[in-house]
């Protein structure tokens, strides 16, 4: 994939600056990304499983994200990464959830997120992109159940993200 200029801000999510994902990461520059948890009637979750390239290879995670591109609005980037991950296109219901600031060190990376969170409200079977093998559809109780059961079925972004917004699942 190729680089991307991307908005480096402080704690308090103020653009301080401008710096390719490549050097962020290499340097644990904050930077934005856009999160999205696909729920759909019932509160059930949609995650996907990541391919071998990416970091959490094998293991579920939310199932939209992606870095906010230098100048773009969160709002485009939630639409343009729910298209991009998951097929959503037109309009969909979505609601803010909150803001953390997430970093690890994984694959000589420092990455240093500020983690946008977002809900995406529907029903729609996924059209997944090469960062994604598959895809799972887990009830709350399901859910927590495989957290507390089976926690390195999840991703650590995934597991940081539960226990910052939704704690009752633990």
């Amino acid at each position: 994939m190729a680089d991307e200029l991307l908005d480096l801000v402080n704690e308090r999510d103020e653009v301080i600056g401008k710096e390719w994902k490549y050097e962020m990461h290499k340097k644990g520059m904050l930077h934005r990304t856009v999160i999205a948890e696909v729920i759909g009637k019932g509160r059930v979750w949609t995650l996907v499983e990541q391919s071998a390239d990416k970091q959490d290879t094998g293991q579920y995670v939310s199932a939209v994200g992606g870095h906010i591109k230098s100048e773009e609005s969160i709002e485009d980037a939630l639409r343009r990464e729910a298209k991009e991950e998951f097929g959503l296109s037109g309009k969909f219901d979505f609601k803010y959830i909150g803001k953390k600031i997430y970093n690890r060190e994984i694959k000589a990376n420092k990455e240093n997120h500020l983690f946008i969170l977002y809900e995406i409200y529907t029903d729609q079977e996924p059209v997944l992109d090469s960062e994604s093998v598959g895809y799972k559809r887990f009830t709350e109780k399901e859910l927590s159940e495989e957290l507390k059961e089976h926690p390195k079925k999840f991703g650590s972004p995934f597991h940081f993200l539960i226990k910052e917004f939704y704690p009752n699942l633990l």
